[in-house]
């Protein structure tokens, strides 16, 4: 049966769950209440094994299984945080924090974790740990990193680890999942470009700051598609340029530019940097300027294992038909990489419908892939661990 009688009995009460976080959504590592929210159900649930403040405010907690013969461990990773985002989605349960919105699905990943552990809860149908995990600022903050670094994947004795997010424009309730890269990098770079400002009517006694900053940004286009390999997908994107005039007439003395790299191959990570400083350096040495670059390296690459995502596809298969194994990766980043850089496991796409694109202030989560993902992570633990 492909999704389970109980999670499906269940469906009403785990909507009213997302509904709930939805309208109280939390930034960053500010998710004391819906980390409260994730206590208080848990407790519900009659589990005593939980610790909170793992990551600042993430919370673990342990589901036992009937026995324990093969001593397996497997994590199974939900975010909680929101984006600062005013809400226009037009749902009749908006937001009530003004100017935060969960625009991202969080609200449903936490809320169908929970249903998975209240199932498993009380089915207990497996042999060995299942240790859930509500991570914190997932949003830009590092939040999974910072469990990590606080000991999750050894304080719990942790071998696998898994993961959803929610994929606006694929069918609701479908799964896509790949081995190896599924999601990019992400880092981010600061470009401040010196020369000498003056009067516009009078060029030559400058150093026209704007025109040296137009080259450097038309030249670091080039770096993609002239230094890396076209076989690796990269993304370099300038996102702000600013001077400091706002004056017509003024030739400036500073342009500051600001961007992202993104990419599935760690080693073009160097590369592309190396390239990034040397053209804004040298670009703005033949103007007579000078350039600065400030790198701040991000999420590093999601990459899931070949065994575990396989078996992740397997478990999928058992829920829903729609299962691409083999689907292509996409270049927004997600700090579940941390995970799987200490674990192997999978990170697997769960499809939104037709709905606005995540951060995108129309967005709505599609509750009907609730049940769909609640079965998925049951099925993961029940076939990763049967029951002896």
């Amino acid at each position: 049966m492909p999704i389970k009688n109980r999670l499906a009995d269940m469906s009403d009460e785990i909507t009213g769950w997302r509904h709930h976080l939805h309208r109280h959504p939390e930034l960053l590592f500010d998710v004391h209440g819906t980390a409260a929210f994730v206590v208080e159900r848990l407790k519900e649930f009659g589990l005593t094994d939980i610790t909170t403040g793992i990551g600042r405010t993430g919370v673990v907690a342990v589901i036992e299984g009937r026995t324990d013969t093969s001593g397996r461990v497997i994590g199974l990773r939900a975010d909680m945080d929101a984006l600062p985002i005013t809400e226009a989605s037009g749902v009749d349960y908006p937001s009530e924090n003004p100017g935060v919105m969960h625009a991202c699905g969080h609200d449903g990943h936490t809320s169908i974790l929970l249903g998975a552990a209240k199932y498993l809860a009380e089915t207990r149908h497996f042999d060995g740990k299942v240790v859930l995990i509500f991570q914190p600022a997932e949003e830009g903050g590092a939040g999974g990193l910072e469990m990590c670094q606080d000991g999750l994947m050894d304080r719990w004795g942790i071998q696998e680890v898994y993961g959803l997010h929610n994929a606006p424009g694929l069918p609701v309730g479908s799964f896509h999942v790949r081995p190896g890269p599924i999601q990019a990098s992400s880092d981010e770079f600061e470009i401040v470009v010196t020369g000498r400002g003056g009067h516009a009517a009078e060029p030559q006694t400058t150093i026209d700051t704007t025109l040296v900053a137009s080259q450097i940004v038309v030249t670091l286009h080039s770096i993609v598609s002239r230094n890396v390999d076209p076989l690796k997908p990269t993304v370099l994107t300038v996102g702000t340029f600013e001077t400091d005039s706002n004056q017509s007439n003024i030739i400036p003395q500073t342009a500051r530019l600001t961007g992202t790299m993104r990419t599935l191959d760690p080693d073009v990570r160097g590369l592309v940097e190396t390239r990034v400083r040397r053209v804004a350096e040298d670009t703005a040495a033949a103007f007579g300027a000078t350039a600065t670059v400030t790198w701040t390296p991000g999420y590093p690459v999601t990459v899931n294992g070949a065994e575990q995502a396989a078996f992740a596809a397997d478990a999928a298969r058992a829920v829903t038909p729609e299962v691409d194994d083999n689907c292509n990766p996409i270049m927004p980043s997600e700090d579940f990489s941390y995970m799987l850089e200490e674990r192997p496991g999978a990170y697997a796409f769960l499809g939104n419908g037709d709905s606005a694109m995540c951060h995108h202030p129309a967005y709505v989560f599609d509750d009907a892939a609730i049940p769909v993902g609640c079965s998925w992570f049951v099925e993961l633990v029940e076939r990763r661990m049967p029951a002896a």
